[in-house]
Order: C-alpha cells, then sequence, then structure tokens
C-alpha cells in the first residue's frame, strides 16, 4: 500500500479541507485524542478558526500484544471494551491493564490540562480528531466522553480509516469524515511516511484552550 501523508500536518490540511463547514463557528472544538491526533487537530482548529482542546484516551492493549486493543477509557471513568477480544483476558489480567491505563490517564490529564478546569462541552458542536481509526476502541470511548459531557452535536474526522471500523462507527456519530477509507488497511502507520511517536513535550507546546 502507498503511503498517502507525508506527515501528521499534511494530513491535517487534507482533513481540514473537508471540515469548512465548521470554520469561523463559535460553537465549535475540535478536540485531538492524545497523543497522535493533538497535532492534526491543532492544524485543523487553527485553519477553520475554532477553539482547539485535546483529550486524553487510553487504549487497552492485551498484555501479550499491547498494539491490538481490547477497550479503551477516558476521562471520568468512561470504559468501552471490544469484548470480542477482552474476552480472551482473565477478570484479574483486564483489572491489571484498567489500573495501569487509568494511573497515565490522570498524569496526562494533569499534565496537558496545565491546571485548566476540565472539558466543558455542554450545547457544543465537537470535532474529534485523531491520526487514524484502526479497531476504533479509542474513538468509540472518545464519543461516549464527548456524548457525557454534554456535547449536541459530534463529529469524528480522521486522515485515514479502516473501512469496517469506519462502517462500525458511523452509527455512532453526527457525521463522519475520513478522506482515506481502505478495505486493505492493516496499520495507520502505513499511510505516513513520517509517523514518528508523538511525544509529551510536542503536546505541550500546542496551543491548547485556543481559538
Amino acid at each position: 500500500m502507498e503511503t498517502v501523508f507525508q506527515d501528521r500536518r499534511d494530513a491535517a490540511e487534507a482533513l481540514a479541507e473537508q471540515l469548512t463547514t465548521f470554520a469561523g463557528r463559535p460553537d465549535v472544538t475540535v478536540l485531538g485524542l492524545l497523543r497522535g491526533g493533538a497535532p492534526i487537530a491543532a492544524v485543523v482548529a487553527r485553519r477553520l478558526d475554532v477553539t482547539f482542546d485535546v483529550l486524553v484516551i487510553r487504549k487497552l492493549g492485551l498484555p501479550s500484544a499491547p498494539e491490538v486493543a481490547f477497550g479503551a477509557i477516558g476521562p471520568g471513568g468512561v470504559q468501552v471494551l471490544n469484548r470480542e477480544i477482552a474476552d480472551q483476558l482473565d477478570a484479574g489480567q483486564r483489572d491489571r491493564v484498567v489500573a495501569a491505563e487509568t494511573a497515565e490517564l490522570l498524569r496526562r490529564e494533569q499534565l496537558f490540562r496545565r491546571g485548566r478546569p476540565p472539558l466543558r462541552l455542554a450545547g457544543r458542536t465537537v470535532v474529534l480528531v485523531d491520526d487514524g481509526l484502526a479497531t476504533g476502541a479509542t474513538a468509540r470511548a472518545a464519543i461516549a466522553v464527548s456524548r457525557g459531557l454534554g456535547a449536541t452535536r459530534v463529529v469524528l474526522a480522521v486522515p485515514v480509516g479502516s473501512a469496517a471500523a469506519v462502517a462500525d462507527l458511523a452509527g455512532e456519530v453526527d457525521e463522519m469524515v475520513c478522506p482515506v477509507c481502505s478495505d486493505d488497511f492493516r496499520a495507520v502507520g502505513q499511510y505516513y511516511v513520517d509517523f514518528h511517536q508523538v511525544s509529551d513535550e510536542e503536546v505541550a507546546a500546542l496551543p491548547v484552550g485556543s481559538r
């Protein structure tokens, strides 16, 4: 499969072109899923001239294969499980992974919110941005968090995604935006030339809370 995007900035520019109907709207918040979605969301929000913020979602990976998600967690105790995969583990294994990822979620919340109050999404249109959609577990948790915080409209926007995951999540959001949707999807990174792991420092340097 040929790569499509040079890097996350390139992907963000392509994604922003698909979201122009939200430009300049005071009720719109673009939320970047940490960490890979944050730099893309920052560019999208700047192009659209809308509020930018970040959302901490932690993938729950299998102990034997951490890249395979059996679910995800988000702020406020939101937990979404892929039962088909989660049932491969016993309760003790699941609990240990959840405990470790919950601790990391709290650490990142403290780091990236920088003393700002929790997200306030009541009455807002939320555009959730990630760098790609593979299993959909992280995005599903982000959708649940957004709804739980009172968002009136939730849009999921990713540069590239698995056709199966896109179809699976389309019914859970008000709008799905995915410029590159593939039936032959193996990993998000295969669509980028530069797909380096986004660091805490990169996210901390972004203009979180800005418009």
